[in-house]
């Protein structure tokens, strides 16, 4: 059986609020508590675990990839939110999205400083 990712951990400032706002964005129900995490279950098997970090916390990039509906919806909650976001990962575009791969693309960072991206279409690595 391939590797499949399970879970990871997520460090924030505040577990709940970190959890909650990604949850928000992509519709999802609140987090729950799990020992000492702010679960986000996602689809296929994936758990994000967002625990409480003391002082700096390391920026992680997660990237989903997400229908095109959902991606109008998520794209919609952003703007609706008046969250900056970018084209690109080096915050080189604001306020854009891109047409990488045939798709549609947009980041923005979550209140820690992760930087989220949202993609209707997969990389294609040579």
């Amino acid at each position: 059986m391939p590797a499949r990712l399970d879970h990871t951990v997520v460090q924030s400032s505040d577990r709940f609020a970190g959890a909650r706002f990604l949850a928000e964005l992509i519709g999802e129900p609140e987090p729950k508590e799990f020992g000492p995490f702010a679960s986000l279950p996602l689809a296929g098997g994936v758990t994000l675990d967002y625990i409480d970090s003391q002082g700096d916390i390391p920026c992680q990039h997660l990237a989903f990839l997400v229908s095109e509906q959902e991606f109008d919806a998520i794209f919609g909650r952003i703007v609706e939110r008046e969250l900056p976001y970018w084209a690109d990962p080096m915050h080189a575009e604001p306020q854009s999205i891109n047409h990488n791969y045939g798709g549609r693309g947009v980041y923005l960072d979550d209140p820690d400083g992760h930087s989220l991206e949202f993609i209707t279409h997969t990389y294609v690595l040579d």
